[in-house]
């Protein structure tokens, strides 16, 4: 099984990459923020927990989380593997995730984490929201997100440091090159 946990602050180019990922592995792309929207769509009883929580304002517990991801792996038949998107956000997730993925024979086989300097993250948000009307897409929002993803992601990528699963790979540039880049580090592990 290929299972990537993607990285990178809000603008480096995850949702873009791992699309391509998807397509060329055949892996299957786990977005904590739309399994999260499907469960409550679908009314499960997982999604009914979840809905409690969102609707106070609340995060949800990791456990909850968890149990979710675990439905949601479960649940995909003939998978070769999954990129995790939006998930573990904190050391506490990332070895809840861990344990889950070992209790199915799984393990997690890269952290690519996509570095791009904030100056080009801000102009690509910026761009994104003059595109998109995206409302978090302004600068004050956008600094005050680069500091929330930097205050919880440090510690994250010293823990998977420490598991040898941690890849940085440079964010910035010719999209082809990136991608060129990914596909080298994922064939040494898979």
């Amino acid at each position: 099984m290929l299972n990537i946990v993607i990285f990178g602050a809000p603008g480096s180019g995850k949702g873009t990459q791992s699309e391509r990922i998807v397509e060329k592995y055949n892996i299957n792309h786990i977005s904590t923020g739309d399994v999260l929207r499907a469960e409550i769509k679908n009314g499960t009883e997982l999604g009914q927990t979840a809905k409690k929580y969102m609707d106070q304002g609340q995060l949800l517990p990791d456990e909850l989380i968890i149990d979710i991801l675990a439905s949601t792996l479960d649940n995909l038949k003939d998978s070769k593997g999954v990129i995790f998107d939006g998930f573990p956000r904190t050391i506490p997730q990332a070895e809840a995730l861990k344990k889950m993925l070992a209790e199915r024979g799984q393990d997690i086989s890269v952290m690519l984490d996509l570095e791009v300097p904030e100056d080009i993250l801000m102009e690509r948000l910026i761009n994104r929201g003059k595109q998109t009307g995206r409302a978090d897409d302004n600068e004050e929002t956008i600094k005050k997100r680069l500091v929330v993803y930097h205050s919880q992601t440090s510690p994250l990528k010293e823990w998977y440091k420490k598991e040898n699963k941690y890849e940085q790979i440079k964010g910035y540039g010719e999209l082809e090159v990136i991608f060129a880049d990914i596909c080298a580090t994922i064939d040494k592990v898979k």
